[in-house]
């Protein structure tokens, strides 16, 4: 196939990426005249199946590799061929040859121009269009948790990537002034305790981080199958735990940091149940927000990670002060 791959692969015609060096067989020979025949022309490239052509190139049946081998040597190809063939047009493209192979997990596929053959297309080029379907998916996914959905209109003018991008923005700046809001409550006690606010960026950044990659999971989800109610109750419990787990441990190794470079046992306090908790709530609403919006009707594509990650400062956020407030107020 020497045609190239690019990022319009499933919508290019099958016949760029036809293959022409393909075994043909005559009906009226015998197995051990086929297989002398190939043996003297050497078929240049990889052999699939055998296809029965007569003179003019009109198909007349294939013959599986393991069927030809193991035949009686004085067998006709016609009475081994396979007569029912599955065929492409030489007028569809590579996503409708995709189709084929999904639906009848043949390893090759000839190619017809009207009753002619005029090529076969094998599975390679199903792997190139499933590798370019998914590059397409995490690609669109990537965008998606940032905040930016494509499509060719939006890459027309500056004003509509603005007003396309710019909406998800101001999740991240009403996130912003929340957590100025909560700080701003908690202002006495980061005063006294000034150790808390050195902490405050890695707290947040462990948390968004949870986020996000839980945000991503429930996006392959997504990709996989619809998802139901009860299904999203048992991925979100899992989620939760995972969380947790490594919540704690990140919370820990903060928390030892904390102890050794300061001598504070209540702020490493904070830290071990701050970030535990917050980072398990993090990944239960990252994970938990695209199938919510599929459940509810609603497209998951309209960027969840801004959200997520607001909402995962504003839980962690709340969590690391309020028990600071506790130990510490």
């Amino acid at each position: 196939m020497s045609a190239s791959v690019t990022d319009d692969i499933l919508d290019q015609p099958v016949t760029q990426h036809m293959r022409f060096d393909f075994c043909r067989l005559r009906a009226d020979r015998t197995v051990a005249e086929a297989l002398a025949d190939l043996r003297v022309q050497q078929p240049q490239g990889r052999i699939v199946y055998f296809y029965v052509t007569d003179e003019r190139d009109h198909l007349e049946g294939v013959v599986p590799t393991r069927r030809l081998l193991l035949s009686p040597p004085d067998a006709r190809i016609r009475e081994i061929m396979v007569t029912k063939v599955v065929t492409i047009d030489s007028s569809a493209d590579v996503r409708a040859a995709c189709d084929l192979f999904l639906k009848h997990k043949f390893l090759a596929f000839p190619v017809m121009h009207g009753d002619r053959m005029v090529g076969i297309v094998d599975v390679e080029l199903f792997a190139e269009g499933i590798d370019d379907l998914e590059r397409t998916k995490q690609q669109d996914d990537l965008f998606q948790l940032i905040g930016v959905h494509v499509s060719p209109t939006q890459q027309v003018s500056p004003w509509e990537g603005f007003t396309s991008r710019f909406p998800w923005l101001l999740c991240n700046i009403a996130g912003g002034i929340l957590a100025a809001v909560l700080a701003n409550m908690f202002e006495g006690l980061l005063k006294n305790v000034v150790a808390l606010a050195l902490f405050v960026p890695v707290v947040l950044a462990l948390s968004e981080s949870v986020a996000i990659q839980s945000v991503t999971l429930a996006l392959l989800v997504l990709h996989n199958k619809p998802c139901t109610l009860a299904e999203l109750v048992s991925r979100v419990l899992r989620e939760a735990a995972t969380g947790l787990l490594l919540g704690l441990a990140c919370g820990c190794i903060m928390g030892i940091v904390a102890l050794a470079w300061l001598g504070h046992a209540q702020v490493a306090f904070c830290l071990i149940v701050g970030i535990g908790l917050g980072v398990m709530f993090s990944a239960a609403f990252g994970l938990a927000l695209p199938l919510v919006l599929r459940l509810t009707g609603r497209d998951p594509q309209v960027a969840s990670g801004p959200i997520a990650l607001v909402i995962a400062d504003m839980i962690t956020l709340t969590i690391y002060f309020s028990v600071a407030q506790r130990l510490l107020g």
